[in-house]
């Protein structure tokens, strides 16, 4: 059997997607799984056992419009790779419209996807799942695996962890082997605790602190520094995502906004302070979070909560979380 799974991005939701894949595998040992990812994600599957093959491409090239003409051949190209394969079964798990196109280039006997997926994708599906309520998202993926008779009985997350990549992330840390891994970005302005409360955060912990970003981060993580010199190893913008997973698999404890070094520390089984705002901890927090006594949820109680506003000028969801409400979650791991 040949099965494709649809998931380009984000960071986040690929790892919401990995117990999708286990399943799978452990229904269907014998099957070729590959895997349609955004390029600038593919590190976080590259090399994991369970993938026959990564279909890439550059979503994020589709969106410029000075692009054009560069954009439409690459779609040509990615539309006729996809025609020459077979699959009798297609999963999007996305369930937007780029997503929805890719499952109709893509011949197979099974097109599956949500029922309430946007941007019209649902309607090139031949068979619908149906979301009730308030689901996390891998338990959502879930119910498509168990749809197509995959059904999981507990959500595993087989993330692959490049030993070249912890070689690399040990001779950046000259040797330590204890630290507390901090994330303080995060894709929307809105889900950022304010850097000063990072800072001050850092300057209670007892023990070496790493703190992680992208190079547009920098800004970020600049501001952190300048309150709290000499305390911190600033390794923003200088880790690929496979060194990021080994940074973060080395940590005695990650303290994240709702971003994806949150989910991949959570899928790695390290203890997680989570800072929550405007998103909804129900749906996208740490899976497994009511259970499990090593992730932590931290938010304010504020009426305006979960908005799912990316900008926001009051930032109070935010702004009331304290720093002593941070660190006593964290306190215990020092």
């Amino acid at each position: 059997m040949r099965i494709l799974i649809i998931k380009p991005s984000s960071l986040g939701d690929i790892i919401h997607a990995l117990p999708f894949l286990k399943a799978v595998k452990d229904a269907y040992p014998e099957s070729q799984v590959d895997w349609v990812v955004s390029k600038n994600l593919a590190g976080i599957l590259e090399g994991n056992p369970l993938i026959n093959e990564l279909i890439i491409f550059d979503k994020d090239s589709w969106k410029s419009l000075r692009n054009l003409p560069a954009t439409i051949r690459e779609i040509k190209s990615f539309r006729k790779n996809l025609g020459k394969r077979y699959y009798e079964i297609i999963a999007d798990l996305q369930g937007l419209l780029r997503s929805g196109l890719i499952t109709h280039f893509t011949p197979g006997a099974m097109k599956i996807g949500f029922a309430g997926a946007r941007e019209g994708s649902r309607f090139f599906y031949g068979k619908k799942v149906r979301i009730n309520g308030a689901v996390h998202a891998v338990d959502k993926n879930l119910l498509i695996a168990k749809a197509i008779g995959a059904e999981a009985k507990k959500a595993e997350f087989p993330l692959y962890v490049d030993d070249a990549a912890k070689e690399k992330i040990a001779q950046k840390l000259g040797g330590i082997d204890e630290y507390i891994l901090i994330a303080p970005s995060a894709r929307w302005q809105s889900k950022r605790w304010p850097a000063e409360y990072f800072a001050s955060l850092i300057a209670k912990i007892n023990m070496p602190v790493v703190v992680t970003g992208t190079a547009s981060d920098k800004d970020i993580i600049q501001g952190i520094k300048d309150e709290s010199p000499g305390k911190i190893i600033d390794l923003c913008g200088k880790t690929g995502l496979k060194e990021l997973m080994a940074s973060i698999s080395g940590a005695k404890a990650v303290v994240s906004n709702d971003s994806g070094p949150m989910h991949i520390a959570s899928a790695l089984k390290r203890p997680v302070i989570a800072i929550f705002g405007p998103t909804d901890y129900e749906k996208t927090g740490p899976y497994g979070w009511q259970k499990n006594k090593d992730l932590h949820i931290i938010r304010a109680a504020v009426p305006c909560s979960p908005c799912f506003k990316k900008k926001c000028k009051d930032m109070g969801c935010m702004r009331k979380i304290t720093v002593e409400t941070v660190y006593a979650a964290l306190k215990k791991y020092l």
